[in-house]
């Protein structure tokens, strides 16, 4: 069929219109992804975005971030240094991103205390630190330390066999006293025997499980301390207070005796002694907290009413369908009406009040085990324990989930299964294809 000149004429016409049509619908959408991103993460734990608790902090932060990195911007490593920070960059505009070779300026490098291509100083208004490592809890971390405008000093009881923050001991709390250390917290032992009193220029005084008793002296200095404001954690275990009973008074709770049977724990296949926190209530400490904690061996800690001016808020219940024992626990335990107490149980609580215009905040805690070295690493326990520190210091905008730990999808295989997947795929899937090819060639030479 041969085309007149009109149709010609209106086809080309048409295939024209078509092309400046697709042409500007790609420049449309090339316009549309310089302005607006929209990306998609499907590794396992979200492993390249930013997780909402580091969002948060960015968006908490005001000023700009100024990082100087100290590598060629089109170099390797200058290449990684930008994927890392792109999604940070998009949570905040305000972050730059400046490059300085230190092979063309070393003397730049050696003035910033640089070791190694790569490294990097972050700049936050006059404060800034030096950055060595890529990943979002150094980075997250780093930021919250310059974002602080002054150290914070938190001291620990010591001189009665406390828990120590620097300590290496399964009981200890050295480990959570590093995480403290690398979120811009100082931490220092005070002995009351030696000491006059608590200091007035500590963020947090915590006292950590005493295993022998308190002189008077020592006693009226806490109580001191408590009475003219100053902030206090306090991790109570189930031994004696060795003491402590005045300030029990001071702070209007009660510490009942026994220790938390939890049935659910079972679940985790853990030992019944164990508390499971689950349950929360309604505090700015634990403002988005919704994970797993863990105490083991904890007991019971009530507020009472009181004309002290304190404001009680209870924290954490424990232990639904369980009880609180009062019997020993060397031997297998049931509930005795007669005795125990039903679930659920309360085992931390907060508490707040104004002296002298200033806010004094002060956290009981029934358990000092959640903070231990040993189990530290169980569920939310450092996030409770972060976020307990930061209320007491002030530093509400830094209460937060802390940045996720990356996680890394292992597949284990029998060596049956390896087997099996060696010979499907060099010996079965090729002789199926060839067996299929011959097939179909025989068909068509049969027809």
């Amino acid at each position: 069929m041969e085309l007149d000149r009109k149709t010609k004429l209106q086809l080309s016409s048409h295939y024209w219109l078509f092309v400046a049509l697709l042409l500007l619908v790609a420049g449309l959408l090339g316009a549309v992804t310089r302005t607006y991103h929209k990306s998609w993460d499907i590794t396992l734990n979200g492993r390249n975005s930013l997780s909402p608790g580091s969002i948060a902090q960015l968006s908490k932060l005001k000023e700009p971030i100024n990082v100087t990195v100290y590598a060629g911007a089109k170099t390797r490593v200058g290449d990684a240094v930008k994927f890392f920070f792109a999604p940070y960059q998009r949570a905040k505009p305000d972050l730059k991103i400046k490059f300085i070779d230190p092979d063309e300026q070393p003397q730049l490098a050696r003035q910033a205390g640089i070791q190694q291509a790569g490294e990097a100083v972050v700049q936050i208004g006059q404060r800034s630190d030096r950055l060595t490592s890529y990943n979002e809890s150094a980075f997250i971390n780093l930021l919250v330390r310059l974002a602080r405008d002054k150290d914070r000093l938190v001291m620990y009881l010591d001189g009665h066999g406390e828990r120590k923050l620097d300590g290496v001991a399964n009981h200890d709390l050295g480990d959570f006293g590093a995480q403290l250390a690398k979120r811009g917290f100082k931490s220092a032992p005070l002995n009351l025997v030696l000491a006059q009193e608590v200091p007035h220029n500590i963020s947090v005084l915590v006292i950590a499980g005493p295993r022998v008793d308190l002189l008077p002296t020592e006693v009226a200095k806490l109580k001191q301390y408590v009475q003219r404001g100053g902030n206090l954690l306090w991790l109570v275990d189930t031994e004696p207070l060795h003491g402590l009973q005045p300030l029990t008074e001071q702070l209007s709770i009660a510490l009942t005796p026994g220790t938390v049977i939890d049935l659910q724990a079972k679940a985790m296949n853990a030992d019944a002694t164990v508390a499971v926190g689950a349950a929360y209530g309604q505090h700015p400490l634990l403002q988005n907290f919704n994970l797993i904690t863990l105490f083991p061996y904890a007991r019971e800690v009530v507020p009472l009413d009181s004309e002290s001016g304190w404001k009680a808020t209870p924290l954490i219940q424990v232990a639904a369908r369980g009880w609180l024992e009062t019997g020993a626990l060397d031997k297998p335990v049931a509930f005795d009406k007669g005795y125990d107490k039903p679930g659920p149980i309360n085992i931390a609580v907060a508490l707040q009040r104004t002296v002298d215009e200033r806010t004094q905040r002060v956290v009981v805690v029934g358990n000092g085990n959640f903070l231990a070295n040993q189990f530290l690493g169980n569920g939310g326990n450092l996030d409770l324990g972060l976020n307990a520190i930061n209320w007491l210091a002030g530093d509400d905008d830094f209460i937060t989930i802390q940045p996720r730990a990356t996680q890394d999808a292992q597949v284990l295989l029998s060596e049956n299964t390896k087997r099996m997947l060696v010979i499907g795929f060099l010996f079965v899937l090729p002789l199926g294809l060839l067996l299929a090819g011959g097939l179909i060639w025989w068909r068509r030479r049969k027809s």
